[in-house]
């Protein structure tokens, strides 16, 4: 049996990648995570050095507003555990996994089939996959697998048999 499918390094890269931008960013700024100082940060050619990729930085630049939750004009770390919060109970958009997922460091063929398969992973059909949608479909894939190899099986023995009688 193959191995079975699980979004965990998904969802643990992703907040990982987070956790560490928001962490570099919230020191280099002391008047904290603003959108201005986001965009200096994505100007900023030792800033991206440091946080090996901006991707992270990005996407809390373009979510600004929907992750400073209190619209204070700043993004605390309260907020950003907030939304790792909301993405592993809420699940992730196709384009979160797109955009995310690579550089979370998740293998690109866990995040092709989850790409690859989105439709049928998103089980409540709300534009999301979670952790458990992604389990289950690795379930319900590898018990499908079974089947159609217990099938294959049993058309085998049925040829052999046909095959001795026929002769």
């Amino acid at each position: 049996m193959s191995k079975r499918l699980d979004g965990t390094s998904l969802f643990t890269g992703i907040n990982s990648g987070l956790t560490n931008a928001f962490t570099l960013l919230n020191s280099q700024y002391s008047d904290g995570i603003t959108l201005e100082n986001l965009n200096k940060a994505l100007t900023n050619t030792d800033t991206i050095n440091n946080l090996g990729n901006a991707t992270f930085a990005s996407y809390i630049t373009n979510n600004f507003s929907a992750i400073d939750n209190d619209a204070n004009g700043t993004i605390s770390a309260k907020e950003i555990q907030d939304l790792m919060s909301n993405l592993a109970t809420q699940g992730l958009t196709r384009e979160q996994i797109a955009a995310l997922g690579s550089s979370a460091g998740m293998s690109t063929s866990l995040q092709e089939t989850v790409l690859n398969h989105f439709n049928e992973i998103d089980a409540n059909k709300d534009g999301k996959v979670t952790n458990q949608e992604i389990q289950a479909y690795g379930i319900n894939s590898d018990l499908e697998r079974q089947k159609i190899e217990h099938r294959n099986r049993i058309v085998n023995n049925m040829s052999m048999f046909h095959d001795v009688d026929a002769n």
